[in-house]
């Protein structure tokens, strides 16, 4: 199942209000599309190719460590990142479905560098999947849908209230957001590979 997110980037329309429509089997599903999808991109690159630093013009990370602000992404990297975000979403919508608010972010990000072999990429791929899944079990039956996320009021500004959805559909749209920056860097990855061969 593959998400349209397009009514919030083109519509103007609230985290809050666009999770309207989806449930939590709904959240399951597009959790295991996005995954694959992932999988996809690198089922037939090479360790070399999912740590190749790719060339990336706009790269710019104010968050990165000292001397890594504008390096490109690799595969490696995207995948640590990505996932990440969308773990914070699952454990954020796994509080507030059960009724607790926070301002605190539930995030950890593998360390991008530590992910040197195509193997390492699926498994933490296949980690980030059964971990999202572990936090969509843990909401109730019937989950709390007025509670919500105590954010600085300049983000609740900019995007909205959440709640249990929102928070979770907050993670996937950014990690949906990155494929083709993912797609881009495996076309780079696998020139270069094809240049070094010749």
């Amino acid at each position: 199942m593959q998400i349209d997110f397009s009514p919030i980037t083109d519509q103007g329309m609230t985290y809050l209000e666009f999770a309207k429509r989806f449930n939590r089997d709904d959240l399951r599903a597009v959790t295991n599309t996005s995954i694959d999808t992932m999988l996809d991109i690198i089922h037939d690159l090479n360790d070399g190719q999912v740590t190749y630093e790719p060339v990336d013009p706009d790269a710019h990370d104010s968050f990165a460590i000292e001397g890594e602000e504008d390096i490109g992404w690799t595969i490696a990297h995207l995948i640590a990142h990505v996932t990440a975000s969308s773990e914070e979403g699952a454990a954020l919508s796994s509080l507030l479905a059960r009724g607790f608010s926070t301002s605190e972010r539930p995030r950890y990000e593998t360390p991008w560098r530590d992910l040197t072999t195509q193997a390492q990429c699926v498994q933490r791929l296949e980690e980030s999947r059964r971990m999202r899944l572990a936090y969509l079990d843990t909401w109730p039956d019937v989950p709390q849908l007025d509670v919500y996320r105590e954010i600085s009021p300049r983000f609740t500004e900019k995007f909205g209230e959440m709640n249990a959805p929102a928070a979770f559909l907050f993670g996937l749209k950014h990690e949906v957001g990155h494929y083709d920056q993912f797609r881009e860097v495996r076309q780079q990855a696998l020139a270069a590979t094809n240049i070094a061969a010749e």
